[in-house]
């Protein structure tokens, strides 16, 4: 008879209960979004009511001229807060860990700040500032996005500087002097040596400053000026007279996009390391 192999003490996820709670977890989690998926096909306009199979509803979301301009505007300002934020956050995280200047501590925790205060706040602050200095929201299009692409900027690059400042603390001093010794420039020691280290990082923070400004709706909501609309301000605008097929194929849209944008992030990351 087979000995039964005796538990690590720190090894959890072998644990039953472990298990079932993770698994709770999930499906508290997900099923939501299972459910959102499954009506957005339904052939009826009633989402209690199943009546079988049907795509009109994404036909029609498709149809719909200022839902597609919204879904538009979103995934550009997306796009751009996610190349500004990770400059940023990249240079940001870099300063901080290279560095020794009057006042790192207490700039370094400022920089949490657009994390832990509650995103209401934060859009009337926005609200605030682009009111006191009178920054104009008649501009034509792109640029009256830019007053959401800023506001989306300053909450989401702390959140890539964070991320490339932590991997930055696993990175070896060591190789960046025999760059140097062997003849490199700092700034050759920069790109070849440490840039490639924090790229698993670049790509992490970047993916989380798209999602979180693909989908955020309170600061938008503040720092939209007349006639511009995104896609998470539209859907709420649907949402207020009914929850119809329509809005779930629209949301359905959006979150094949999100799961779409971390394969490959993910994809690239674990590629990254591979070389690494």
């Amino acid at each position: 008879m087979a000995k039964k192999i005796a538990r690590a003490p720190l090894d959890y996820l072998n644990m039953p209960a472990m298990k079932a709670w993770l698994a709770g977890v999930f499906i508290f989690l997900y099923t939501p979004l299972m459910i959102l998926i499954l009506f957005s096909f339904n052939d009826s306009k009633a989402n209690v009511v199943w009546k079988g199979f049907t795509l009109k509803w994404y036909v029609k979301a498709f149809e719909n001229t200022q839902l597609r301009e919204a879904l538009f505007n979103s995934l550009l300002i997306a796009g751009v807060c996610t190349v500004i934020s990770v400059v940023l956050g990249a240079l940001m995280a870099f300063a901080f860990w290279r560095f020794k200047f009057p006042f790192k501590g207490p700039l370094e925790s400022g920089m949490s700040l657009p994390i832990v205060v509650p995103e209401i706040c934060f859009g009337v602050a926005v609200l605030m500032f682009f009111a006191k200095v009178g920054f104009p929201n008649d501009l034509p299009y792109p640029f009256n996005l830019t007053q959401i692409i800023l506001a989306h900027v300053t909450f989401a690059f702390p959140f890539v500087a964070i991320v490339v400042r932590a991997r930055l603390e696993g990175f070896n001093p060591e190789l960046e002097a025999a760059a140097l010794d062997l003849g490199a420039s700092p700034f050759q020691a920069f790109r070849d040596v440490i840039i490639p280290h924090m790229k698993p990082g670049l790509i992490a923070g970047g993916l989380l400053a798209f999602t979180l400004s693909l989908d955020d709706f309170v600061i938008t909501f503040f720092a939209s000026g007349p006639g511009t609309i995104t896609f998470p301000v539209k859907v709420y605008s649907m949402v207020r007279f009914s929850v119809t097929p329509e809005v779930n194929a629209a949301s359905t849209i959006i979150i094949l996009i999100t799961v779409v944008a971390t394969v490959l992030a993910l994809r690239a990351q674990a590629a990254t390391t591979k070389e690494s």
